[in-house]
């Protein structure tokens, strides 16, 4: 395998050793030589997962000597960041940083990405569970690879003390190339079907949340053991002064067969990038940094954010002390303004818990998940939410949104109000991308009483999310979603609102010019059509009941509903000709009935005739 040097993720020449360069840079700092580790370090697989007490003296060391400024923290050199902890927010770049980038060399064009891009790019989470999503997102992907958990925790930085965010996964790991690609900007090989798709979540999301993140992956591929440490760190980066963004890295193969680990790379190059993990990393000692693969078995990844932000009181932005199986975001908190008797209901409801609880975030980020996997917050496993099971008088509408003419698909939005309405002041819709939330009550009326505890979701995957999964772009097919969701809202609310103590609504009986069909798709396969009919006076589109399971644009059910409507029409047509047919029974009785009684007349009439025959 070749060997990978100090990553650039800004050059386009795979030619220059660039790596080298940026090697030379922080050598600078260094006033002592490294002894050189072996091409193949004798450490057994058994020695690395197991024997945790081994003296760190066997391994490498290359912390180096510090620069000026630079803290010693419990017996390490640590290097203390120059730039504000909540610098994450747009605007608060250093003029004096700016980069030095040299745009034409040895005749080419070059594209470096300043370190300050790391910060910009960063910026559009403005939420920062949205942050932690992404990462859950990537999780959640490997899936498809075996993955049964994503564990998210907090730890301490062994240099400092300080809070880290953990977040690990056992699915199938990154070989040294895949986590270059990680590391790298727009790069992604995921299916269509796969939630993340533009190469750049891993990156926005580890330094929205700190300035920091080391990364450990483990892969196993043909019987191929390989093990990959990379570190993208703000910190260093705007330390040294880069004008580009390098990610050390040391890759190892693990040879299954005598369980030693084998350095893939270069001595040089396995000596600087250790050097400046070391340094820069939580970790003090290859010995330190090799122990984090303890856990992760054959295959998975372990995600470490570090130096996290604080928010502008001077604290973390994440809490982790409020619950101990939460994570929260400090004093964000919703206050419910409302009447006493109901204010503990609505601070309870998910919709007011979700903007600063993480595990009632992760309970509906998404719409459905395999049995076997597991988000693990704290130590605790988050019971799934499903928006759908607060509802009471549910609703199935079906909306097939049409752009140019065509119809781009099918749309089914289970709607109906919140089981604690009207007590609790919450309206909106739940809009899933790919089985992942992207939109959570996502409020298409202005607030009145009209409209008070309507909730819906559906699953909107026609449409495009913007990058941070935040919101949707704003086409014209989000724009008519938007349209029909409040004309739902409407709706509904004129048919129903008498079921939860409103007076109906005089818009109600206007409405009553069009009849649509609502079908119970639960007994309709066992029992008769005729059974399931029953008219609710509606607008526009198909109403059915349907289960709180049901909202997902399951194309059996879509097939079924188009079904319901042809055996409903079909259902009327015989019922009428039932009625004719009916009719005309009773009409052919009665004549059946005459016919016998005109008969009865004229054989009493005949038989003296007959008698008088049979004398003569």
């Amino acid at each position: 395998m070749a060997a990978i040097e100090i990553v650039d993720l800004g050059s386009d020449d795979e030619g220059e050793n660039v790596g080298s360069k940026a090697a030379s840079s922080a050598k600078k700092h260094d006033a002592a030589k490294h002894q050189r580790p072996q091409t193949q370090s004798h450490y057994s697989t058994e020695q690395v997962s197991d024997k945790r007490s081994r003296s760190q003296s066997t391994y490498h060391n290359y912390s180096g000597v510090m620069d000026q400024g630079q803290l010693h923290v419990q017996g390490a050199l640590f290097s203390s960041p120059s730039f504000s902890r909540s610098s994450w927010k747009a605007g608060n770049h250093d003029s004096a940083l700016e980069s030095k980038v040299t745009t034409f060399q040895n005749g080419k064009n070059y594209l470096h990405v300043h370190p300050l891009f790391l910060h910009s790019n960063a910026t559009s989470h403005k939420w920062v569970f949205g942050a932690i999503a992404e990462l859950i997102d990537n999780a959640v992907d490997e899936i498809q690879n075996g993955a049964t958990f994503v564990f998210v925790d907090k730890i301490l930085n062994p240099k400092d003390g300080c809070p880290a965010l953990l977040i690990q996964d056992d699915g199938g790991g990154m070989d040294p190339n895949a986590m270059l690609q990680c590391m790298s900007f727009g790069f992604s090989d995921k299916s269509k079907v796969a939630i993340g798709q533009y190469g750049n979540g891993f990156k926005t999301g580890s330094m929205r949340l700190g300035a920091d993140v080391i990364v450990f992956s483990r892969h196993l591929n043909n019987m191929i053991l390989t093990q990959s440490v990379g570190l993208l760190s703000y910190t260093f980066l705007m330390q040294k002064k880069f004008d580009r963004i390098v990610v050390p890295m040391v890759n190892y193969k693990i040879d299954t067969s005598t369980g030693c680990l084998e350095i893939l790379q270069d001595k040089d190059s396995f000596r600087s990038n250790l050097s400046i993990l070391l340094r820069w990393s939580p970790y003090i000692t290859e010995a330190e940094l090799l122990k984090q693969f303890d856990d992760i078995g054959n295959h998975g990844t372990k995600i470490i954010i570090f130096n996290l932000w604080l928010n502008n009181d001077g604290y973390l932005e994440l809490d982790f002390d409020s619950d101990p199986e939460d994570i929260r975001i400090a004093g964000d908190i919703k206050k419910i303004d409302t009447i006493p008797s109901w204010k503990i209901v609505n601070e309870e409801y998910i919709a007011n818990r979700y903007p600063y609880s993480l595990r009632a975030y992760f309970s509906m980020l998404y719409l459905e998940i395999p049995e076997f996997f597991r988000i693990i917050l704290r130590g605790q496993v988050v019971k799934l939410h499903n928006i759908a099971d607060d509802l009471k008088f549910t609703e199935f509408i079906l909306y097939k949104p049409h752009s140019g003419g065509s119809e781009e698909a099918i749309v089914v939005t289970t709607i109906g109000f919140v089981k604690e309405a009207p007590e609790v002041n919450i309206h909106g819709f739940n809009v899933y991308h790919k089985n992942r939330l992207i939109l959570p009550f996502w409020q298409v009326v202005n607030y009145s009483n009209r409209g008070r505890g309507v909730v819906g979701i559906l699953r909107a995957d026609y449409l495009q999310p913007t990058h941070n999964k935040q919101d949707f772009e704003r086409s014209s097919l989000f724009q008519k979603l938007g349209v029909r969701l409040k004309e739902m809202t409407w709706e509904y609310w004129d048919c129903h609102c008498h079921l939860i103590g409103y007076q109906e609504s005089k818009a109600a009986y206007l409405k009553k010019r069009k009849k649509c069909v609502s079908i119970d798709l639960q007994k309709i396969k066992r029992k008769p059509v005729e059974e399931n009919v029953r008219v609710a006076e509606c607008d526009e589109d198909v109403l059915t009941n349907a289960s709180p399971t049901d909202q997902t644009v399951d194309p059996d059910i879509v097939k079924l509903m188009e079904v319901n409507k042809k055996l409903l029409q079909q259902c009327l047509e015989f019922e009428k000709s039932e009625e004719e047919l009916n009719l005309k029974v009773m009409q052919l009785r009665s004549q059946i009935q005459e016919a016998r009684r005109v008969y009865d007349t004229l054989l009493a009439e005949a038989q003296p005739l007959l008698l008088w025959e049979n004398i003569m």
